[in-house]
């Protein structure tokens, strides 16, 4: 273990003196790798669907990167809205929390920094891309998911395929042939805050239910594209492509629409976290192509800057939509507005 870790401690001092950074900072990382193994486990929170074998790559990976032996646990999601509130209750009274990290979506990390939850960390001096650290240098995006109107292709014609977000207002949808997902609400958020602007966006949403919208969770609108009860989704994720294409299922993205929404799996290490120094090095590992790989190979979606991966290549040449930190607030504030407005409770 003592070589493996001498050679990481080797590879992070030639990353930082090839970037200019301070040569001091090199004992840091010898400090973070003592740290995390002296710790000796690492908690970590993420989605269901990775499964406990995707975990255990995903451990299994990290600790051989690094030169550790960490007990590397998983905590898969039961429900991630309720789980996120019981986190933000046990901290409000002075509990420690269940898991070091929790790999989740960008909204719910907004909800954990507007409360003030994260640990800030400076992964940037790890050699992490600027561009997937958040949230005032607590949060690390590792994979985006990829949002679009979803459709069955043996049942719903090429020359009804929506070329458009605008198109779905087209009367021919009307009568619960449009599915529209509980998640929909925030995707649509983010197009508020970022390229339409939340004028163009409100009035948007406050036209879609005049549609006479089929309202279910993710799954559930799944299930009734293939099912033919619904003939388009106006948003799905990429993860239930990647579902499609696993089972043969014919469900496929409208290709061509633009912008594609790309909301973002962030990881962060929790305040009060039992093994804070094993989960930033854990943050730092996710953006590795060890960890991409294994991600991708069980969640379908990997990080759109991490050179090589599936959705690296997927955004090439597209409109892309990113949330950024700035944007967190009016997300949040817009996602409960809109819930209201298309019928959820």
């Amino acid at each position: 273990m003592k070589r493996a870790q001498a050679f990481i401690l080797c590879a992070f001092t030639l990353l930082i003196s090839q970037s200019g950074a301070h040569r001091s900072f090199a004992a840091s990382i010898e400090d973070i790798l003592a740290s995390a193994s002296r710790e000796g486990a690492l908690d970590f929170y993420g989605p269901l669907t990775i499964g406990p074998e995707g975990a255990r790559q995903l451990g299994a990976a990290f600790n051989k990167k690094y030169g550790l032996n960490l007990i590397v646990k998983f905590a898969p999601s039961a429900n991630m809205d309720r789980d996120l509130s019981r986190v933000i209750t046990e901290a409000a009274t002075g509990k420690e929390p269940e898991y070091d990290v929790m790999l989740v979506p960008d909204t719910y990390h907004t909800t954990l920094w507007l409360r003030k939850l994260h640990v800030p960390f400076d992964y940037r001096k790890l050699g992490v891309d600027p561009r997937v650290v958040h949230y005032d240098s607590a949060t690390v995006s590792f994979a985006n998911q990829f949002v679009l109107p979803a459709y069955n292709k043996k049942i719903l014609p090429a020359h009804d395929v929506p070329k458009s977000w605008s198109g779905l207002l087209d009367p021919k949808w009307k009568g619960g042939k449009l599915g529209m997902t509980n998640a929909t609400p925030a995707h649509f958020a983010a197009l508020a805050a970022g390229l339409w602007g939340e004028e163009k966006t409100t009035k948007y949403v406050e036209t879609l239910p005049q549609q006479g919208l089929n309202l279910g969770r993710l799954g559930e609108i799944y299930n009734r594209l293939l099912l033919g009860e619904v003939l388009v989704a106006i948003t799905l994720t990429n993860s239930f492509i990647f579902t499609a294409e696993k089972t043969g299922a014919p469900i496929v993205f409208a290709e061509g629409v633009e912008p594609v929404i790309s909301p973002a799996y962030h990881t962060s290490v929790l305040k009060g976290a039992r093994h804070p120094m094993a989960g930033h090095l854990f943050a730092v590992f996710l953006t590795t192509s060890e960890a991409q790989q294994i991600w991708e190979k069980h969640m379908g979606h990997g990080s759109a800057f991490v050179p090589g991966t599936r959705a690296y290549q997927f955004a090439q040449g597209k409109q892309m939509l990113y949330m950024t930190q700035g944007q967190a607030n009016l997300v949040e504030k817009l996602t409960r507005i809109y819930t209201k407005i298309v019928g959820f409770k």
